[in-house]
């Protein structure tokens, strides 16, 4: 019992710091309905201005101890609503009336630039922060330990719920915020100043993130993947609660702390024989509150429906009929790469290359068809890609059955994966429906990797390469590229097909669809199931070109590289993966060899075409034409 209240505590320290961060992000997203990806990146930036300051006011006045510490925390908390405010001033305000993808786009464009801003200022190694003064000694409870520290974090979680209660019940700004998050035209129409609104409104926000991170000075150093690794969670706690609900985030903080303790204290146990390891469950119990919540009330626990999302460059009705000339530009296309491979050396860099490109543009290929035809979005897409490649492993290392019989089950096993989500997904819409891929995706990718009896765990397997013929790497890529062909073939024709018809009037138009007598479940479910298939097919053949794999191929970031080529590219066109995927990869490529900041200025270009042409690579000019 001892131990069982000290994780108790854990689990409310915890939540205390998640409620602070998910605060933040929930009041952005009731006014503005922007998903701000960039959120953890105020977080991970609260924690390394509260190191550094903290350090150097310790020089300034060294006999202050207790100035220098709450004084880094709060100048943290200020300088970071000063860029959270010049962000929103700056870039997001010309995004409001954009899609959401495009908006989370340029969030996600937010974070690489953040993120290598972070680098150059603070350098690559961990910054450490010193003890809070006063709160550094620790209370006996039951004969155990515990942080002081963390005992103020506790309270933390209720002053700021209180603070923010108030703040927006009694206050006229707070009158302004309520009456933004329920109809921001009428309220514009009564005369509030909308662009202040949203302004101060994203202040608010990026400081509470800030203060969490500052908070966390004596429990964790600062270091550059904290942006993606907390953002998974105060997305969790924004949708479990409710997009939009202050007390529906500190409800579901509380009540996902409180599982992770239980979680933690329970250890190993043995149930009818079977060993349960529900420590292991610390990485992944989130996400599965979160899916079970979607499951049962979509809208979250205090949260309501939204409104549909906007589609302001709406993906195309159907694909044209290729031109005489347009075709033999393809088939020429086609003979000079096959030559090209063909005369290329077998070790060649540029070999390597155009396997990974191809293999993107196939991965792209099954997100876009899922989105643009049957508007499904996903945040969760790794997950089939990672599964299609551990099939493929496990089939070609544990049962010997080599290359072909590995790359055509694969597929299928990735499909079967999808066919166990697919129900549930399909009967949500919008940012609920991403989270609820999400949900499935870190689920999948906490059995991978713990599961080290089978999957190698951690570090994945190594020794995954194709035999015979196919080992030379020329031939390999001349069976991508020829799948890629036929890939992007059956698409075409499936966007001209009767039934991707019916998909885009359940789409567009789903209470017309369903008077006419069709359902749209099946077609949606179909559709779901069959991109999960082509993914599953690329991560088949991503494990043989690569001849290892890690369970980084199911994590978010790889979600997240998935979602930026299909819109990098643009939904309105078929060609659009091609576009994006191509682009993506030797972007990265480029910029990872010859700059050192690579990943801000790829997010300088994301973000400029986002500003600059939101419609994706396809909406230029240059391939606007409907030749698709």
């Amino acid at each position: 019992m001892e131990s069982l209240l000290i994780q108790l505590l854990n689990g409310l320290a915890s939540a205390s710091t998640l409620f602070l961060m998910a605060s933040g992000l929930s009041l952005i997203f009731g006014v503005s309905r922007i998903v701000n990806f960039a959120h953890g990146s105020f977080y991970m930036l609260g924690l390394y201005v509260a190191c550094t300051a903290a350090g150097w006011l310790q020089t300034i006045v060294p006999q202050y101890d207790v100035l220098a510490y709450w004084g880094a925390v709060c100048l943290s908390g200020m300088l970071v609503a000063v860029l959270g405010y010049a962000i929103e001033r700056g870039v997001l305000r010309r995004l409001y009336a954009q899609p959401e993808l495009m908006q989370l786009l340029s969030s996600f464009a937010l974070v690489l630039i953040i993120r290598d801003a972070a680098l150059a200022i603070f350098g690559a190694e961990d910054l450490l922060g010193p003890r809070a003064p006063g709160l550094a000694g620790y209370v006996n409870l039951f004969d155990r330990r515990f942080p002081v520290y963390d005992l103020f974090l506790i309270a933390v979680g209720p002053v700021v719920l209180a603070s923010l209660w108030l703040l927006l019940k009694r206050s006229a700004w707070g009158l302004c915020v309520r009456a933004a998050s329920e109809d921001r035209d009428m309220c514009a129409l009564l005369g509030v100043n909308q662009p202040r609104l949203m302004a101060s409104v994203f202040a608010l926000g990026s400081a509470l993130a800030a203060l969490a991170g500052a908070l966390q000075m004596p429990r964790e150093p600062a270091h550059l993947a904290l942006d993606l690794q907390v953002v998974g969670d105060a997305f969790v706690v924004v949708v479990v609660g409710g997009l939009g609900s202050i007390p529906g985030a500190f409800l579901a903080s509380l009540f996902i702390g409180v599982t992770k303790a239980l979680c933690a204290w329970a250890g190993t146990l043995h149930v009818f024989g079977i060993e349960l390891a529900m420590s292991k469950l610390t990485l992944v119990v989130e996400f599965i509150i979160m899916a079970l919540v979607l499951m049962i009330r979509p809208w979250g626990l205090m949260g309501k429906a939204l409104t549909s999302p906007r589609l302001l460059h709406r993906p195309e009705t159907a694909p044209a009929p290729l031109q005489r000339s347009q075709g033999m530009l393809i088939v020429i296309a086609i003979v000079v790469a096959s030559m090209v491979i063909g005369l290329a050396g077998p070790n060649d860099y540029g070999l390597v290359l155009g396997i990974d490109i191809m293999l993107m543009v196939m991965l792209a290929t099954s997100l876009h068809w899922m989105m643009s035809a049957a508007g499904l979005h996903s945040f969760g897409h790794a997950a089939y890609f990672g599964a299609g490649a551990y099939a493929a492993a496990l089939i070609s290392l544990k049962l010997k059955w080599g290359f072909l019989a590995s790359v055509l089950l694969a597929p299928w096993i990735a499909a079967m994966l999808a066919m166990i989500f697919a129900s549930a997904c399909i009967r949500l819409s919008g940012v609920y429906l991403a989270m609820l891929t999400l949900a499935f995706a870190q689920i999948v990718w906490s059995v991978i990797y713990q599961w080290d009896d089978v999957a190698g765990g951690s570090n994945g397997l190594v020794g995954v390469w194709p035999e015979g013929v196919f080992a030379d790497r020329r031939v390999f890529a001349l069976v991508v590229f020829a799948i890629l062909i036929i890939t992007i073939y059956v698409i075409r024709r499936m966007h001209q097909s009767y039934w991707a018809l019916a998909l885009r009037a359940a789409r567009d138009a789903p209470l017309r669809l369903q008077a006419q007598g069709v359902a749209r479940e099946p077609l949606q479910w179909f559709a779901f199931v069959s991109a999960a298939w082509l993914a599953g097919l690329a991560g088949a053949l991503f494990a043989f070109s690569k001849g290892s794999i890690a369970p980084d191929l199911l994590s978010i970031s790889r979600s997240v590289d998935i979602l930026v080529m299909v819109l990098l590219g643009g939904l309105q066109s078929v060609w659009g993966p091609l576009w994006g995927g191509l682009s993506l990869t030797l972007l990265q490529d480029w910029l990872a060899r010859d700059w050192d900041y690579w990943r801000g200025m790829l997010g300088v270009m994301l973000l400029g075409l986002v500003l600059l042409w939101p419609g994706g690579l396809s909406a230029l000019k240059l391939f606007s034409r409907r030749q698709v």
